[in-house]
């Protein structure tokens, strides 16, 4: 090999590269829609006039002191729509001494008695029935529906006071109240009592403390005066009852409005009820705590009321109260309606929900991206390879009308498929060698790709490692099994990566935002109790033997093995179960399997998941668009979990042909599927990219020669550039593990690194080679834009760097360096889009 000159850069160089790295950063995120003005998309928008008030509900009926409901005031448009005016309504009570009304509309129940209410809101009247009965009848009480929703409400029982594990300051509550009962022994009976005073109910020590009275490191948190403080002190001179066991159950929660349209820049209250088993129903809006799962477009406060944003979309809404519940959709479209100019063409399934869901939100799809975008887009997705300069020049000449799918189809058959595939299940399936050794690892590694390149379906792969037993040497998945101390910890690990449902939490106490229990949670464990690793004739051996049950270190009680949200039957204990687990892992009717294969492939190609993060399923984390997300699973199913024909389905459409160009109405879009999004290259992707375009290898450390990043399967191996990109260590098997996020020692590392500039300057390397072989400008150029963007230069870019060749007065290599260090360094060339 020549002698290389020193990785030095010369300032002038410095200050010419940066110079070009910045004029096309911006130019890029100009042409993308990432520098945006500063008008307000809703700024143009006139309130239509209101031509009828309603209420919901349509009359309010309380039923003891302090007893509240939410007033929700609506106003029909002329056009039809519903708007919300609960916060601009003005309440006039014809006699207010039995009843008062707070800024949000809730009448809370201050003596029996029956009257109307006059509503005004835009110039519109109406009266409203009130009927308060049963304030001079001693309350009922009951801890866990009167006390318990007030300790979760103020966030006495959140994991971050005293609801954590060692509690606080002494004094410990169950998370979120899952455990009641506890809580009644830790306020009544520990300390000797001391918390509650009968005799003096405002003197308890828990009175003073949640008031502020005295010093308390939660400060003050429910006020002196308020209803919440007066239920608390009539329940302790009541004789602080935990009940009598006569209370029914609560069965669920409903929100109001379930399902709702709004403008920009708008308002909307929400009334939450409980809905018991003897069909009663209370307003519990004052004591519901409320989260948005899309902040940007829509927030929610403490008290209910969501507010819109600027950004069209939608987001859930969603509402809990004593460990149930309830979801509220909040749709916001575009301002200016469409041009009725019909639907986009589409190509399948995919592009006719995508299309429905845009059209309500005003929203027009980008163009197709052009056969080059197309081009690179595809080799990154499905094989994580840039095409060459060959590949790209014999593409963009293809006028076949089915290029593109021929193109996946070679990709699907080319061996870094299996090579880019397997580095993504590794990380999730944990190849770890520090834990496995360098062999069993190797050997778990090979597993995986083994039913890659033979394209196992998923559920029979998923099930060969569920179930996997006997010589850990003719069956390598069981090394998954050797990742882990404790039997828990491989049911998580199960349900987090193959149904995307985390149950970890559940372990120590009631999963604060879903329905799982710590019954449920040791009933998974409980399939992998009785697994274990022993030496046997042919080495290492994984075998099952003694119950399938677990013990509830809450309750004491063994619970038996079953599967999550189903029955817990008679089944016997003993034996190995976990086949039945593995089929039900895999069946197409499990809820939870084929969506989360679906949405993890939807978030890899479309750049953001239906459910974000894909590894995150649960009630309270809705899908952005359902309806498609229940396609995509059944079309899961239908093609019998063949991960290539899935890959072919998504790729095929036109949702994933469009381009990352934004129009004047989908620009502020990055949820909806209307453009393409761009996507940071994985490290190892990015890496080899690197080494690609320069057309000098790397050579990691312990490796044989020759091998790329992505089929480096250890994860140990050390690499300065691939742990600042982001490469995870596949400790969890949570997906966040892998960082996405750019950040400035990322751009410092592309700006100045000596080693990419090594590669730049390499008289082997791609620039040298193509300044010796291509002695006219015009063909350098279109050579490095082949080599670099998969893509011909423009005319403009043509001329601008033609000119810089040409005016150059060094040589003539070092001015092509520039010139490839920059697109090095631009977003068109680090970011898949």
């Amino acid at each position: 090999m020549a002698p290389q000159r020193p990785a030095t850069l010369p300032l002038f160089r410095i200050r010419v590269q940066l110079a070009l790295w910045l004029i096309m950063i911006l130019s890029q995120l100009q042409a993308r829609g990432e520098v945006r003005g500063l008008s307000n998309p809703s700024a143009a928008v006139t309130l239509e006039p209101v031509v009828e008030l309603s209420f919901d509900p349509p009359a309010i009926q309380l039923h003891q002191l302090h007893d509240r409901c939410r007033l929700l005031v609506n106003g029909r448009t002329t056009s039809g729509q519903v708007v919300d005016l609960t916060r601009e309504a003005r309440f006039m009570p014809a006699a207010a001494d039995f009843v008062l009304i707070d800024r949000h509309g809730t009448f809370e129940a201050r003596a029996d008695g029956t009257g109307s209410v006059e509503v005004q809101a835009r110039g519109l009247s109406r009266e409203i029935n009130v009927r308060v009965v049963g304030c001079s009848i001693p309350r009922q009480f009951s801890f866990e529906r009167d006390i318990t929703p007030l300790l979760s409400r103020f966030g006495c029982n959140s994991a971050g006071c005293h609801g954590k594990a060692e509690g606080q300051n002494g004094f410990r509550l169950s998370v979120f109240g899952y455990d009641p009962k506890a809580d009644y022994r830790a306020l009544i009976q520990e300390s000797r009592g001391r918390r509650v005073f009968h005799a003096a109910p405002s003197r308890s020590l828990l009175v003073r403390k949640m008031s502020g009275t005295l010093p308390h490191g939660g400060g003050t948190r429910i006020k002196e005066g308020t209803p919440e403080y007066e239920i608390i002190c009539a329940w302790i001179a009541a004789g602080t009852f935990f009940g009598d066991g006569t209370e029914s159950m609560l069965k669920g929660i409903e929100i109001t409005p379930g399902e709702r349209v709004l403008r920009l820049n708008a308002t909307q209250a929400v009334r939450v009820e409980a809905v018991y088993a003897d069909g009663r129903k209370a307003d519990v809006t004052h004591l519901a705590q409320f989260q948005s799962n899309n902040e940007v477009v829509a927030r929610v406060d403490e008290d209910g009321v969501i507010t819109t944003g600027t950004v069209p979309g939608q987001a859930a809404i969603m509402a809990r109260y004593l460990g149930a519940t309830a979801i509220g959709q909040i749709l916001i479209p575009r301002p200016t309606p469409l041009l009725a100019a019909g639907s986009s063409p589409t190509r399948n399934f995919i592009d006719q929900f995508v299309d429905q869901r845009l059209r309500k939100l005003n929203i027009r799809p980008s163009e197709l991206a052009t056969d080059a975008e197309f081009l690179r887009r595809a080799h990154l997705d499905i094989i994580g390879t840039l095409p060459t300069a060959v590949e790209a020049r014999q593409f963009l000449s293809d006028t076949h009308p089915g290029r593109r799918a021929r193109l996946v189809e070679s990709l699907l058959a080319r061996p870094e498929y299996v090579d880019f595939w397997a580095l993504k299940w590794a990380d999730l399936l944990r190849v770890d060698r520090q834990i496995l050794g360098h062999h069993d690892a190797y050997s778990y590694y090979g597993w995986i790709r083994n039913r890659l390149a033979a394209n196992v379906p998923f559920d029979r792969m998923v099930q060969e490692l569920i179930s996997a037993e006997g010589p850990i040497e003719e069956a390598p998945q069981a090394n998954f099994y050797k990742l882990f101390n404790k039997p828990g910890d491989i049911s998580s690990t199960l349900s987090q990566t193959f149904l995307g449902v985390r149950i970890a939490c559940a372990e120590c106490h009631h999963h604060p935002f879903d329905r799982w229990s710590q019954n449920d949670y040791y009933g998974m464990q409980a399939f992998f109790e009785p697994v274990s690793r022993r030496k046997g004739l042919m080495g290492e051996e994984l075998r099952s033997n003694g119950k399938s049950e677990a013990k509830n270190p809450s309750t004491g009680e063994l619970v038996r093995a079953h599967p999550l949200g189903a029955e817990l039957h008679d089944s016997p204990a003993g034996g190995d179960l976990r086949r039945g687990l593995a089929a039900w892992f895999t069946s197409p009717d499990n809820p939870w399997f084929t969506r989360n294969l679906a949405n993890r492939f939807a978030a890899h190609f479309f750049g953001r998941g239906l459910i974000e993060p894909v590894d995150d399923v649960r009630a309270t984390n809705p899908p952005g668009d359902p309806e498609l997300l229940d396609a995509l699973a059944r079309h899961v199913a239908d093609v019998k979990f063949d991960l290539k024909q899935l890959i072919r389905t998504i790729t095929d459409s036109r949702t994933y042909q469009l381009s990352s160009h934004p129009n004047e109405t989908n620009e502020q879009d990055e949820q909806n599927y209307s453009r393409a999004l761009f996507k940071r290259m994985p490290a190892e992707v990015l890496l080899d990219a690197v080494c690609q375009t320069t057309g000098v290898p790397e050579k990691f450390a312990g490796v044989p020669s020759g091998y790329r990043a992505i089929q480096v399967w250890d994860s140990d191996v050390s690499h300065y550039f691939l742990r600042l990109f982001g490469r995870p260590v596949r400790k969890t098997a949570c997906e966040c593990e892998r960082n996405s996020e750019a950040s400035i020692a990322q751009v410092l590392h592309l700006l100045n690194s000596p080693q990419l500039h090594w590669k730049i300057a390499h008289d082997d390397g791609t620039v040298a080679r193509l300044v010796r072989s291509q002695p006219d400008n015009r063909a350098l150029l279109e050579e490095l834009y082949l080599t670099f963007y998969s893509r011909f230069p423009t005319g403009e870019e043509r001329r601008k760097f033609e000119r810089y060749l040409g005016a150059n007065s060094g040589p003539r290599q070092e001015a092509a360096e520039d010139i490839g260090w920059s697109m090095l360094n631009s977003l068109e060339f680090v970011f898949n889009h």
